[in-house]
């Protein structure tokens, strides 16, 4: 269950972050204004708080996972929103990101149980 809820908050976490980027290159770059700008520094602000709630005490390693995370997010956004393709070398770099994120965040480690 603590892998599953872990999971979860990545990808709440992902979409917080990777929305509220998105929305401020749409406010600025694209001229769509100062809405989409303050809206995207709400998403970005709740993207911190979400990582708060990661079972794991680590920082570190939590943001470290989210590294990959953001990664992996980043181009789906981009597939969904963007009209974005990804090639085979940013299918095979997010394929080595997510196996980063399990040996990260959910591999079995002394003392832990």
């Amino acid at each position: 269950m603590t892998v599953i809820k872990s999971i979860a908050l990545f990808v709440a976490a992902a979409i917080a972050e990777i929305g509220g980027v998105y929305l401020v290159w749409q406010g600025v770059r694209e001229r769509r204004g100062l809405a989409f700008v303050g809206v995207g520094v709400i998403a970005l602000g709740l993207y911190g708080l979400v990582a708060t709630f990661q079972p794991s005490p680590h920082f570190g390693r939590i943001l470290a996972a989210y590294g990959g995370v953001f990664v992996v997010g980043s181009l789906l956004w981009g597939v969904v929103f963007d009209g974005f393709r990804p090639d085979r070398y940013d299918i095979i770099g997010a394929a080595i990101c997510i196996i980063g994120i399990a040996v990260i965040m959910y591999a079995p480690r002394a003392g832990q149980v």
